[in-house]
């Protein structure tokens, strides 16, 4: 027969790929956690982990528990789930992933008014510079600037938003504005870090450096990050020209938009959750929320308003 605890252990780990990651989760120290893990391996006399310096890896044996207790784990939280929905009463927690910039600047404004709605939910808002893994269970929602594949996902097109380039008035008054894109190649840029961005939809500069444009020495990047909004800080304070998504450079007044007849990017954003996550009355709920929030905003995403548009704090 086997312990719902242990199962519990088992699926943590397996997310987790790290001893101490599961422990922290679980709220248990790691000695412990190790000495049940192998206790439950022997219990079973299967051996259901690889171990190494890297990490927790599943044996063949421990892909087979793992579907199994995915199912078990799935159930239970439905169990206990459709008992609290009895009341009506909206609350519990929601963690919702979202790339750095768009949470910071457009997500987290709006989700005030949410929370205004719903006092009886916690939002957890994970604003990373990176995909946040639904698989492994670090969110219930996640927004993202390229569609997921993975399977067992509902997978909605959010929105859409457009980028352009753009200098401070500092900079533009010591180094002058291009004209064209040719020009491009004299000037100072700002960018993401090239071998370290999480998603080619990230990759806005490369096309408009074509060397045959740009001709020789070519750009020079003043400064890279791994984060939007550190280059946004860095082209607002004379560091060089950037492309900054509009609803970020709409809220600086000192940003000027450069070659706006032939730098316009558009890309998309999609919201995604598990199947029995999306099931939740929270969940659809804030799903919902967004959908409306984000449509009411389409001028200001497209860089075509300038102020965003907060809901009202009660539906209409």
């Amino acid at each position: 027969m086997l312990d719902w605890q242990d199962i519990q252990i088992f699926l943590e780990v397996a997310r987790s790929q790290r001893l101490t990651d599961a422990a922290r989760r679980l709220g248990l120290d790691h000695s412990t956690l190790s000495r049940r893990t192998r206790r439950f391996e022997q219990a079973l006399n299967t051996q259901l982990f690889e171990r190494s310096t890297h990490g927790y890896h599943l044996t063949e044996a421990g892909q087979q528990l793992l579907a199994h207790a995915e199912e078990m784990a799935r159930h239970a939280f439905e169990a206990g789930e459709s008992l609290t929905d009895k009341n009506h009463q909206i609350s519990g927690q929601i963690r919702l992933g979202v790339t750095e910039g768009f949470g910071t600047w457009v997500i987290a404004p709006l989700l005030s008014a949410f929370c205004e709605r719903h006092p009886g939910v916690t939002l957890d808002l994970l604003a990373l510079p990176r995909v946040v893994n639904l698989s492994r269970h670090e969110a219930d929602l996640a927004i993202t600037v390229e569609r997921p594949v993975s399977p067992g996902l509902v997978i909605s097109r959010l929105c859409d938003y457009r980028l352009r380039l753009y200098g401070s008035e500092g900079y533009l008054a010591r180094h002058g504005r291009p004209a064209r894109l040719a020009e491009l190649g004299e000037h100072r840029l700002v960018g993401y870090v090239d071998d370290l961005i999480f998603s080619e939809q990230l990759s806005y500069l490369e096309p408009l450096l074509d060397p045959a444009v740009i001709g020789h020495p070519g750009p020079h990047f003043a400064m890279r990050s791994t984060s939007v909004t550190t280059q946004h800080a860095a082209c607002l304070h004379g560091a060089g020209l950037a492309v900054l998504p509009c609803f970020m450079a709409s809220a600086s007044a000192s940003l000027v938009n450069v070659l706006e007849d032939e730098v316009a990017i558009d890309r998309q954003f999609w919201i995604t959750a598990r199947q029995e996550q999306r099931r939740l009355a929270r969940v659809r709920l804030l799903w919902d929320f967004l959908r409306e929030a984000l449509e009411a905003n389409r001028g200001f995403l497209m860089g075509e308003a300038k102020a965003m548009e907060i809901p009202a704090s009660s539906p209409s």
